[in-house]
């Protein structure tokens, strides 16, 4: 076996051992790894939530709400986010101070075994930092749900194109007018039987320039799921654009964006797009993840 082929390996098995951890460790309530058990919710009082909401900085507060609109974060995608460039140390004492008073959290080993530093790090919310956003924002805050690897790498995917996005706006090429993750991005309406059907892309976005005004249902494809899915998943975005509702709501129907992870998993799911019935052909874009950002905001980064 080659040293690279190894070192793939050897990566891979570190992602399983890290997320099997992961998983028989947390609560459903936080996403936090800690030694031992995590402490009780009740270790946070109401003057204890004051005292965190009025200490917070403006800067800890766009983490925060970060964590929670995506729910994982890398401590990279972080850094672009929300500090400067060269600001490696700025960011780690940040997080660290963040984790201390358990308004974030951190998984305990790097991912895939990589030293990375904080960098490597994975982080959200921990139970301090929903119940500030929860006093802060005066709305309920979603708990994480325990997760497996699958749905980590899933949801570092879709906060990859947030991070895209966010640096297409700071150069002046898009406004993010809104961008919601999974499940606030879900949509529910009477399907034919009458009973309930459910959207679930994987996030919401609405983008604004000077000319005009976009919005995507995104589907971040991982080639992962089978032809019948996928044709599962055109069938509902079909039945809730019939519904009228996001139109009557929005105004617009989104455009389902189906991104991709290579030239494969493209013609396969441009096969599926394409035996929906005709008048729905135009519900569905397909692009390589690497190019959805660009494809949004009409620009190539």
């Amino acid at each position: 076996m080659s040293d690279r082929l190894s070192d793939g390996v050897e990566s891979v098995l570190g992602i399983v051992v890290v997320y099997l951890r992961f998983f028989n460790q947390i609560r459903n309530d936080s996403l936090c790894l800690r030694g031992g058990n995590p402490m009780s919710r009740s270790y946070f009082s109401s003057d204890r939530i004051d005292r965190l909401a009025v200490d917070v900085s403006d800067r800890e507060l766009a983490i925060l709400t970060t964590l929670e609109r995506v729910r994982l974060a890398t401590g990279a995608q972080l850094e672009t986010l929300h500090f400067g460039s060269d600001a490696s140390r700025q960011r780690r004492r940040a997080l660290e101070s963040l984790t201390d008073r358990r308004l974030v959290c951190r998984l305990d080993r790097t991912i895939g075994g990589v030293r990375a530093g904080s960098s490597g790090y994975l982080f959200a919310l921990d139970i301090g930092g929903q119940h500030v956003l929860e006093r802060l924002t005066n709305r309920s805050v979603r708990r994480p749900s325990t997760p497996g690897a699958p749905f980590v790498r899933h949801v570092l995917g879709v906060t990859d194109l947030y991070v895209g996005l966010v640096q297409a706006e700071r150069q002046g090429l898009v406004q993010i007018q809104e961008f919601e993750a999974e499940p606030a991005a879900w949509r529910r309406y009477s399907g034919s039987g009458g009973g309930t059907a459910i959207v679930k892309p994987d996030a919401y976005v609405r983008l604004a320039s000077d000319d005009w005004l976009d919005a995507f249902f995104i589907e971040y494809d991982r080639g992962t799921e089978s032809s019948p899915t996928l044709i599962r998943k055109a069938d509902v975005n079909r039945g809730y654009y019939a519904s009228g509702i996001e139109q009557r709501q929005q105004g617009v129907f989104p455009n389902v964006l189906w991104c991709v992870p290579n030239e494969r998993r493209y013609q396969t799911v441009v096969d599926v797009c394409s035996h929906q019935p005709a008048d729905a052909w135009a519900l569905h874009q397909v692009t390589l993840t690497s190019d959805a950002v660009g494809l949004m905001t009409g620009a190539t980064l």
